[in-house]
């Protein structure tokens, strides 16, 4: 099997952007999460409340951001001061971030119709995953919890099918905002592999992603007028363990190594579960 996909997502629910090649470090893809969005009293913005988000793009271009939205323009930031910062909020994390300049902040609000300032994740600011599934340590950026997201191109075939069969449509594997995509033919194998290694690095599958209403979004325009894959979802995907409550999709892991690893690259299963994560059964 190999990879087939690499993406990253610069800010926090922006658009992602597709890679051939990527460098991997303690904290996933270089330049994943980077920059997030948070309203005036830090907590976290993200497309579950703003779907508007998915029309943002966002460059990175050296020591500077080129933002673009549909319909607004587009302008260019540049890297705040690490001495201005703010405490945000990421789910059960505090994090001091540096802040972007007032005019910066005021345009995305104006774009976006809602009062946000940007945030930078930058050198001084510090997060780690949960100890309970990714270890002691483990430095993570914005994301929701963990350092990458590895999905299947046979599970979305198999999610694809199953809505195919009830009249839903179907989706394309932007709605599940992967990082790493792998070829492979059989769906939900990922439940079974403990580790994979792709470019000399392990990366440990420590948690399944539980799936939100992020995944009915269209991820160009953030409309959820299209094909929902919830309900299928609910009949293929609901766990059975109430560690991890929901719909599953995907895997979250945490790389062992830093490296480089690019699309078309093997991806080998270097451990396997003992058992696989419970699926609730249809009756």
């Amino acid at each position: 099997m190999r990879i087939s996909e690499l993406n990253f997502y610069p800010l926090k629910s922006g658009r992602g952007i597709a890679l051939k090649e990527a460098e991997i470090g303690p904290e996933g893809v270089l330049g994943d999460r980077r920059m997030m969005l948070a309203d005036p009293t830090g907590q976290f913005v993200n497309q579950r409340d703003l779907q508007a988000l998915a029309q943002l793009q966002v460059y990175p271009q050296g020591g500077a951001v080129r933002f673009v939205m549909d319909g607004k323009g587009e302008m260019t930031v540049p890297q705040p001061p690490p001495y201005r910062r703010t405490d945000v909020v990421v789910w059960k994390s505090i994090v001091s971030a540096a802040v972007a300049e007032k005019e910066t902040n005021a345009r995305l609000s104006e774009w976006l119709g809602r009062e946000v300032q940007l945030v930078f994740f930058d050198d001084r600011a510090k997060r780690t995953a949960s100890d309970d599934w990714a270890g002691p340590d483990t430095p993570v950026t914005f994301a929701d919890g963990y350092q990458v997201l590895v999905t299947t191109t046979g599970s979305l075939a198999a999610l694809n099918a199953e809505m195919e069969k009830h009249g839903e449509g179907t989706v394309g594997m932007e709605r599940f905002r992967a990082n790493i995509v792998i070829d492979h033919d059989e769906p939900f194998a990922d439940d079974g592999w403990e580790a994979i290694e792709i470019g000399g690095i392990r990366f440990d599958l420590v948690k399944p992603c539980a799936r939100c209403i992020m995944i009915t979004q269209d991820q160009t325009t953030g409309s959820r007028d299209v094909a929902n894959p919830m309900t299928a979802m609910g009949r293929l995907r609901m766990s059975a363990d109430r560690r991890v409550p929901g719909p599953l999709f995907g895997w979250n892991a945490v790389p062992r190594g830093t490296g480089h690893i690019k699309v078309g690259d093997i991806a080998t299963v270097v451990a396997e579960r003992a058992e696989t994560w419970a699926i609730k059964r249809r009756a």
